[in-house]
């Protein structure tokens, strides 16, 4: 109790040492103290000082203006960005308390992205940035702060969020949800006209030519210089580009011809009762196929234990080894030794899985032992495995990578919303002194 009166003692003791500080001109018997800074408020155990609050509001006058917004009252703007400060020197505090450290290698990293991702070099950034009046190692330290914060929030607002099956089958029959699954075409369009009540020879005419363009883009001819010459479509001139549209927004005839064909191809002239039509599919989205190789794989692991060394655990997977290849069942052997519980009840088995989810030393164990046969033990970090390849297939994931899409969605809509609740319980919790 009394190391933890006398620390708190020190703490104001330096606040008021720092607030006292003067400057003096003139004759210093009779110069005025003019304070340096001050505390502007008290944030559990720590503060906010004046020289914070308002560079910061240096710092958001100069955004607002650059976007032409008309700004508040200076009151009310340094009410607000107080307010902010404190809620950002809970979340430090918390991080602190939590033994979030943001190392200098780390720092290195975040700021050469970011200015990267602004297409330029570290020197070009540090010139910008005194530029706008801010120092390089300023703002080191406003990115090493705004990324502790970041790793606070997501260790106490992630476990928050849940994400239900239910929750992810309700979006995608929601509107929004089959408007962002919907197929789109980019199509390419070529229409050789006919007049209205044709004329057998008129009809034959427009033919001949399209099915000659249609055969000349097939041989390569570029289809926008071929759009602009022939078509009298209302996208001629566009080169016959439609643009990016869903089924429902085309023709039926285009939204039927469209569907029919692979990226890149041509078809063959169509009739209409305007005349003769000649399509490309350009492209397509929203019906992409994410494939992935699998492997059907089962396995047995000896795991070194208290009752057994790594040396023993392998000698224990060479005897099951041989085992196997006297002809005992691999299945039989996993259910009785292996020392996997998700797969020993059913013989070993892993089912059909990705690659990608196993250890490196597993991996290249599997890609090298040929299927059926059973490889002989060797090590991971798990312990000592034999394994058995038992099939390999190429698994169409869509639907799997939509559904973890939109469960990213609605996570990062639930934190939005969590953050905002969360931001209030700390603030609402801890003791905060405004001084301003």
């Amino acid at each position: 109790m009394m190391k933890g009166l006398k620390k708190l003692m020190l703490s104001a003791c330096r606040a008021l040492a720092l607030a006292a500080v003067v400057v003096s001109t003139g004759n210093i018997a009779h110069a005025k103290p003019v304070p340096l800074d001050r505390i502007v408020a008290v944030v559990d155990k720590d503060v906010v000082m004046e020289s914070e609050l308002n560079n910061r509001v240096e710092a958001v006058q100069r955004q607002l203006s650059d976007r032409n917004i008309t700004l508040p009252p200076e009151s009310v703007l340094k009410n607000q960005v107080l307010e902010q400060l404190v809620l950002e020197n809970l979340q430090l505090q918390m991080g602190r308390n939590g033994g979030i450290r943001i190392d200098d290698w780390t720092l290195n990293d975040a700021v050469t992205q970011i200015a990267e991702r602004n297409g330029l070099t570290i020197e070009e950034f540090r010139k910008n940035l005194e530029a706008d009046g801010l120092s390089y190692a300023e703002a080191r330290e406003e990115i090493r702060r705004e990324m502790i914060i970041n790793r606070v929030r997501q260790r106490q607002i992630t476990s928050r969020i849940q994400i239900s099956e239910q929750e992810i089958d309700n979006f995608l029959r929601s509107p929004e949800g089959q408007a962002s699954q919907q197929v789109e075409y980019r199509l390419g369009h070529i229409l050789i006209s006919t007049p209205d009540n044709p004329t057998p020879s008129q009809v034959q005419a427009a033919e001949k030519e399209a099915n000659n363009i249609s055969v000349q883009l097939k041989q390569g001819a570029n289809f926008a210089e071929m759009a602009i010459t022939y078509s009298k479509g209302q996208n001629a001139l566009n080169g016959g580009d439609l643009g990016w549209r869903s089924a429902e927004q085309l023709p039926t005839l285009f939204a039927e011809q469209a569907a029919k064909m692979n990226t890149g191809q041509v078809s063959q002239p169509v009739r209409s009762a305007g005349g003769f039509h000649i399509f490309k599919l350009m492209d397509t989205r929203g019906n992409e196929k994410v494939m992935e190789e699998q492997v059907n794989v089962r396995h047995i692991l000896i795991k070194p234990n208290e009752i057994r060394n790594d040396l023993e655990a392998q000698m224990m997977a060479r005897d099951l080894y041989d085992r196997i290849e006297s002809g005992e069942s691999f299945s039989d052997l996993a259910k009785a030794f292996s020392d996997d519980p998700g797969s020993a009840l059913n013989g070993g088995s892993l089912d059909w899985i990705s690659p990608q989810t196993l250890v490196p030393e597993f991996q290249k164990a599997m890609s090298e032992t040929p299927q059926d046969v059973v490889s002989k033990p060797f090590r991971s970090s798990f312990g000592w495995h034999i394994l058995e390849v038992k099939g390999k297939r190429q698994a169409d994931i869509s639907n799997q990578v939509r559904r973890n899409q939109v469960r990213e969605l609605l996570g990062m809509r639930k934190f939005e919303e969590e953050l905002e609740v969360w931001l209030r319980e700390i603030r609402d919790q801890s003791f905060v002194e405004i001084r301003l």
